[in-house]
């Protein structure tokens, strides 16, 4: 469920890049194909690579365990699930910015494998309680009802961030996104 959390977004970055701070080459590779597929460095030969595209943008995992990672790429990936939740509270914790329209992200499976590419189409901050029913379907979950989603979603925020952080009043970034790359790849291993 629930979208990119602080701490997932952080540790999966840092378990995706060796000891002496150089990306894994897992990201690197990825970025390379995926940044060719996107049309990037056709001009590099006369105008030289941009940091934009020679360096590969941040990269997470969904949930918060192994099963759920695979389980939202694998919704991802078939292109059923284009909205993720994140608590506001999670990005200002890891220091991190609000996502916006135009970023770019490669999501990692449960092995750190980068499987996909999304670009941030929408992104609305708004109290827990005034998610709505079309952000909750878009995230592809459940029934994609708004009542599953509340459920689901409140289940998850209480575990990651306790009871004491909780309320309908919690700010969600509700973002939306397209796929990118692979456009019709293979879907992870799901148990």
């Amino acid at each position: 469920m629930m979208g990119r959390t602080d701490d997932e977004r952080a540790t999966m970055t840092d378990d995706v890049q060796a000891a002496d701070g150089v990306e894994d080459e897992r990201v690197t590779a990825f970025w390379q194909a995926a940044r060719g597929h996107l049309g990037f460095g056709n001009l590099s030969p006369v105008l030289g690579e941009s940091p934009n595209d020679a360096v590969p943008p941040p990269s997470w995992s969904f949930g918060d365990n192994p099963a759920l990672a695979d389980q939202l790429l694998g919704l991802v990936l078939d292109g059923t699930k284009t909205g993720t939740s994140t608590a506001l509270v999670e990005l200002e914790d890891a220091g991190l910015e609000t996502p916006r329209p135009g970023d770019l992200s490669i999501v990692l499976d449960s092995a750190g494998e980068p499987r996909a590419l999304l670009r941030t189409t929408e992104v609305e901050v708004v109290p827990f309680d005034q998610v709505g029913a079309e952000h909750a379907a878009a995230e592809g979950e459940d029934d994609r009802s708004l009542e599953s989603w509340r459920v689901e979603h409140e289940k998850y925020w209480r575990r990651v961030l306790g009871d004491d952080r909780f309320g309908a009043d919690l700010q969600v970034v509700a973002e939306r996104f397209e796929l990118i790359y692979p456009k019709d790849g293979p879907t992870p291993a799901v148990d």
